[in-house]
């Protein structure tokens, strides 16, 4: 009987293993919409190899994608560095089949939208424009819709950079862990803004205790993420080339450390993304210009980083990269060269070891990664 058991168990389990797929969604600058602009990839997570399932074209520069909550909606950045223009847009994933369709645009209330982010109750959409220093608001409907902003912030300040800095230039938002605060870093100002979000108004983002954090003049904050616990989080500076550090405690940041990303052989660079590990244990820093590799840092008890490392990236310009839900695999975009490659985790160490074949994606700008 026990064996009948264990046998019924088993059978379960790889029947559970193998109805699971893993998908990947890649964005990219295909600066044409009669050519391809989104990819969809399936990811085999034993080989690391990536296959390609569908793609899309019919649209411009989908430069910054991410998911709905529960997986059925891809959100996308549209139009993105092009001349008075800027869209975001939503489509309908079916992972049956792993076809797109498309749903539905709204205009993003800037010039050059560069990130798209969803509340976890699937009802709200936020995105940040780069070119005009603004980010919108927009109310979702169950099936993916996006309807008219109802909410649109602009800034204009600047800092000491006139090169880069001539004004503001929101590249993030981000929610908080509690989905009760969206923070949007700003490259033009040298600071992360913050508001309070309230999703059962009508427009939801009022104003927070702590308005905005300073950072380092000339620094050029560029993406934001929280860590796994909720404690700490960590902004990657694009001109500076370096990350901060911080403390969050009752909806306000307390920096803790500032660590540079890039190793002293390099003096061009523009650090770009930052993802942890869903262990909480490891942070990875993206860095372009003449370096193009990851920086890997342990994250220790108190938030603090200590740099175990650096993984090239085999090509240039990495824009995005993503971590697969298990933890396993960690994908790069170089947008310069329109070159994939998928990384295996060592998850005792944190270091990376390339895996499967290069994926030529033209201008790849971004990827999620997404178990069904």
């Amino acid at each position: 009987m026990k064996n009948q058991l264990f046998l019924i168990i088993a059978i379960f389990v790889c029947i559970n293993l193998y109805s699971q797929n893993t998908f990947v969604f890649f964005g990219s600058f295909n600066r044409d919409k009669t050519t391809e602009g989104i990819y969809v990839y399936k990811l085999d997570t034993v080989k690391g190899k990536l296959s390609k399932i569908t793609s899309v074209k019919g649209i411009l520069n989908p430069s910054f994608l991410t998911l709905s909550p529960n997986g059925r909606n891809l959100f996308v950045c549209t139009e993105s560095k092009t001349k008075n223009a800027g869209s975001v847009s939503s489509f309908a994933f079916d992972p049956k089949d792993g076809k797109l369709t498309f749903i539905n645009s709204q205009k993003s209330g800037g010039e050059n939208p560069v990130y798209v982010t969803v509340h976890k109750n699937g009802k709200w959409l936020v995105n940040a424009n780069y070119t005009e220093g603004s980010f919108s608001v927009y109310p979702l409907s169950e099936d993916g819709t996006i309807h008219p902003y109802v909410q649109n912030f602009q800034f204009s300040e600047g800092s000491i950079n006139k090169d880069r800095q001539d004004r503001s230039h929101v590249h993030a938002s981000v929610f908080s862990p509690n989905y009760d605060q969206v923070f949007f870093t700003d490259l033009g100002a040298d600071k992360i803004r913050a508001y309070q979000f309230e999703s059962d108004k009508n427009e939801p983002l009022q104003p927070a205790k702590q308005p905005y954090i300073k950072t380092t003049l000339g620094s050029g904050p560029r993406h934001f993420t929280f860590h796994p616990n909720g404690k700490f989080a960590y902004s990657i500076e694009e001109m500076g080339g370096f990350i901060n550090a911080y403390r969050y405690e009752h909806s306000t940041l307390e920096s803790i450390q500032r660590v540079s990303t890039h190793t002293d052989q390099y003096k061009d660079f523009e650090s770009s993304d930052i993802h942890i590990s869903p262990d909480g244990r490891f942070l990875y820093a993206s860095n372009r210009g003449e370096e193009n590799n990851i920086a890997i840092f342990s994250i220790q008890e108190d938030g603090t980083l200590k740099n175990v490392g650096y993984q090239p990236t085999f090509g240039k310009q990495l824009r995005v990269f993503d971590i697969d839900q298990s933890g396993k695999f960690l994908i790069v975009t170089n947008a310069a060269t329109g070159s994939v490659f998928v990384f295996k985790r060592n998850l005792e160490t944190g270091l990376l070891k390339k895996v499967g074949k290069k994926i030529k994606i033209p201008g790849a700008s971004s990827v999620k990664i997404r178990r069904y």
